[in-house]
């Protein structure tokens, strides 16, 4: 016990450091046109990370027409006022960089990674396609038959993966969380160009965007950058989407999934949860939610899946060896309610009913008795300098930074993070499991082959 407080307290320590370093070096500009910009220094190697982010994705979308914000990411890699069709990832790829974009539900992101010198040319180049975009009817029609491709391959034709989305559109009644990022088959299928038009126009605008960079840049540099090329940019005021609260959940969701390509069956369980951008608002049983709730969630998913030694490894894996994997994932930083979901996999011989009513046992255990100071000790260490490593990757810092804002937080949360994960008590993580982990608020999903009937 005392080796485990040692190596806690020298994490700790190291944590503490980093993050008065971090914030000394991160310093954040504001345009006049509501663009805003933060820029992290990190003098470690003659490189940058650029990564410029919009506040919508598919969170923000309508039925019958899902699917919009990642195709119109697709089309962003297209044609600009001033370049030809694939003109921008060449200049990139020219010049030794690295770029690419990715969807969510709350956002949606572009960057680059390349030499510090390049950081103006990055900044030349979204400016470029953040007012001059040009689509193509032609390019377009191609580019829907690649998603629709895509849809196949990565959910249609995978079976975890639809199983997935389907335990997603049942769980969320009225949540936009129910949606896919990809868009439904249908939508994809019916989608237009004037839809991507109608939403480029609508949110792709400085006010409605973050540009974040980390690197071996100085800030005042940088910010002179932004204005040249950002500056002029006109500013569009951005009408927030349509709230769409999640109904309340009145008694625990089950549903079967069959899919001729399963091998192995699965068993998927969520629990509705807050996360940081819902405290002070009423959470699943319309009390308040509370900051140190979201931080005890954390180290509640940690305790279960948290390593070799966690809970359900150390009983369900190896003890026991009902499960041949068992996982759990809680997204704290997201712009709605979301899930505190666990994914687990039979071994051989055993069934998911089992596997469900063991898994049920160790939460239960966890509601009837709080984890021992040395077990939570052990937790605090692997989150914190989990932390500590990520802070190596400067695209990570990025990530961080650009993820906070995003989802309506601050990027100086994140300098709360690991205080907030420190003072987590053992009662703090029984309570919420008490709270959030609720059968009422439960969805549960089996996914078997089709010919076990």
């Amino acid at each position: 016990m005392r080796q485990t407080s040692l190596l806690l307290a020298a994490v700790l320590a190291l944590l503490t450091a980093g993050i008065t370093r971090a914030d000394a070096r991160t310093h954040e500009f504001m345009l006049d046109n509501g663009l805003k910009l933060v820029v992290q220094e990190d003098h470690r190697a003659p490189v940058a990370v650029v990564q410029i982010w919009y506040k919508v994705g598919a969170g923000y979308e309508q039925d019958g027409a899902t699917g919009v914000s990642h195709a119109l990411e697709h089309m962003m890699f297209k044609r600009t006022k001033n370049l030809a069709t694939g003109e921008f990832s060449r200049i990139i790829a020219d010049r030794g960089g690295r770029e690419n974009a990715f969807t969510s539900l709350d956002y949606t992101a572009y960057f680059q990674q390349w030499s510090k010198d390049d950081v103006e040319l990055s900044f030349k180049l979204e400016a470029e396609r953040m007012q001059h975009l040009l689509l193509d009817e032609t390019e377009f029609t191609t580019e829907m038959k690649v998603i629709a491709e895509e849809r196949r391959l990565r959910t249609d034709d995978d079976p975890q993966a639809l199983a997935v989305e389907v335990a997603q559109t049942v769980a969320w009644q009225t949540s936009p969380y129910r949606q896919p990022v990809i868009g439904w088959a249908a939508d994809i299928a019916s989608m237009r160009l004037s839809d991507l038009r109608a939403w480029y126009e609508r949110w792709y605008t400085p006010s409605n965007a973050t540009v974040v960079v980390v690197g071996d840049v100085e800030p005042a540099a940088v910010k002179a950058l932004a204005d040249r090329h950002f500056g002029s940019i006109a500013r569009r005021d951005i009408e927030p989407p349509r709230a769409r609260p999640e109904v309340q959940q009145h008694g625990e969701k089950r549903l079967i999934v069959r899919n001729e390509k399963v091998q192995l069956p699965n068993l998927m369980m969520a629990f509705k949860t807050p996360t940081m951008t819902q405290v002070g608002k009423p959470g699943p049983d319309g009390k308040p939610v509370e900051a140190w709730e979201i931080y005890a969630l954390d180290v509640l998913a940690a305790v279960l899946d948290g390593g070799s030694s966690a809970r359900f490894t150390r009983e369900l894996v190896r003890g026991q060896e009902l499960a041949s994997q068992i996982g759990t994932y809680f997204q704290s930083m997201s712009r709605l309610p979301d899930m505190f979901s666990i994914d687990a996999t039979p071994r051989e011989g055993h069934t998911l009913e089992a596997l469900e009513a063991a898994i049920n046992r160790q939460l239960d255990a966890i509601k009837a008795t709080p984890p021992d100071d040395a077990e939570l000790a052990r937790v605090k260490t692997q989150v914190v300098a989990d932390t500590v490593y990520q802070q190596d990757s400067m695209f990570y810092q990025a990530m961080v930074i650009g993820t906070l804002e995003s989802v309506g937080l601050s990027w100086r949360l994140r300098d709360e993070y690991d205080a907030g994960i420190r003072q987590v008590t053992p009662a703090q993580v029984q309570a919420v499991a008490r709270r959030y982990l609720h059968e009422d608020r439960s969805t549960v999903a089996w996914l078997l082959p089709a010919e076990d009937r």
